[in-house]
C-alpha cells in the first residue's frame, strides 16, 4: 500500500469535483477548490475523520468496500478505480453489482421474524432472504442461482399467474423493472452479467423489448401489494424499498398492519415455514 501517492490521488481527484456535479448544495463561496474533505465522506458513508486520514497518508489499511465507495464518490472511471485498488493494496473490484450483502444487514433481516425480507444486487439478483421470505414468495434456496432474479423471473417464467410470485399489480412491477435495470445497466457498462441479462431479456421477452426503449426513471420506493398466497389465500401487504447505498443493493420489505387479517396470515406463515409449500 503506497499511503502518501494514495493520499495525492484522492487530493487531486477531489479538488476537481464541484458540489453541483455530485449533486451537494454548493454552500457559498469556497477557500479553495473542489468538494470538502466532510463532503466526499459523506458521499462514501465513511466518516470525515477516517477519510482525511486517508488523505493524509495516516490512515489504516482501507477494504476493497471502503476503496470502492470512495471510488463510486470521487465518481472515478474504471482506469482510475483500478489505480485507487493498486494503491490501497487491493485487488480490483470486479466490474459488476456487488454481491456480498452487509453483516448488519443479514443480522437485520434476521431479526425481523414478521417481516418478509429480501436482498437484491443492481441487477436484482436474490442475494439473501429470511425465512418468512421464503415461506411467502418461494424457496430460492432450491431454485439455481441464475433463476434467482426477480427481473428474469417477471418476464421470462412460463407461468404468467406466479412469474411474480403472485404478487399484484405485475404490470406496474414489469415498468419499474425495466427503467431500474435500464439504470444499472448504464452504470455497470462493463460487466458482462448485466449487460448480457439485457440482451436475453430484449431477444427473449417481446413486453421488455417493448418497454425497453421507454426514457422514464425509477423512483417508487412504497407500495401496496396483495399476494396471492397458495396455501394462505390473498394478502394486503405494505412493500417497501430501503437503499443500501454503499453497496448499491436494496432492501425489500414485506409488511403488515398489526391486528389486521394480513398480520395473522404473516404470523402463521412464520410458524408453518416451508413445509406446505414443498
Amino acid at each position: 500500500m503506497d499511503k502518501h501517492e494514495m493520499g495525492r490521488f484522492l487530493r487531486l481527484h477531489r479538488e476537481r469535483l464541484t458540489p453541483s456535479t455530485v449533486g451537494l448544495p454548493s454552500a457559498g463561496p469556497r477557500r479553495t477548490p473542489g468538494l470538502r474533505r466532510e463532503e466526499v465522506a459523506q458521499l462514501a458513508h465513511i466518516s470525515t475523520q477516517y477519510y482525511t486520514r486517508l488523505e493524509q497518508a495516516r490512515g489504516p489499511h482501507p477494504s476493497r468496500h471502503v476503496l470502492a465507495a470512495i471510488g463510486r464518490a470521487l465518481r472515478l472511471n474504471d482506469a482510475e478505480r483500478a489505480h485507487l485498488y493498486t494503491l490501497g493494496g487491493q485487488q480490483a473490484e470486479p466490474p459488476g453489482p456487488s454481491a456480498d450483502v452487509p453483516d448488519r444487514i443479514l443480522d437485520m433481516i434476521e431479526r425481523l421474524p414478521h417481516t418478509a425480507a429480501v436482498v437484491l444486487d443492481a441487477k436484482y439478483d436474490i442475494l439473501a432472504w429470511n425465512p418468512l421470505a421464503a415461506a411467502l414468495l418461494e424457496d430460492f434456496s432450491a431454485q439455481p442461482r441464475r433463476e434467482r432474479n426477480m427481473i428474469r423471473r417477471y418476464f421470462l417464467h412460463p407461468d404468467p399467474a406466479r412469474r411474480h410470485y403472485g404478487i399484484s399489480d405485475g404490470a406496474d412491477f414489469g415498468r419499474f423493472a425495466v427503467r431500474h435495470l435500464r439504470a444499472a445497466a448504464a452504470r455497470y457498462q462493463s460487466d458482462p452479467a448485466t449487460q448480457d441479462l439485457v440482451r436475453e431479456l430484449r431477444a427473449g421477452s417481446p413486453e421488455f423489448a417493448a418497454l425497453w426503449p421507454s426514457p422514464e426513471v425509477s423512483g417508487q420506493r412504497h407500495l401496496v401489494k396483495v399476494v396471492d398466497h397458495p396455501q394462505v389465500g390473498p394478502i394486503t401487504l405494505n412493500c417497501d424499498i430501503l437503499l443500501v447505498p454503499e453497496r448499491d443493493q436494496h432492501v425489500v420489505l414485506f409488511t403488515a398492519e398489526p391486528g389486521t387479517p394480513a398480520h395473522d396470515a404473516l404470523r402463521l406463515l412464520s410458524v408453518i415455514g416451508l413445509q406446505q409449500m414443498t
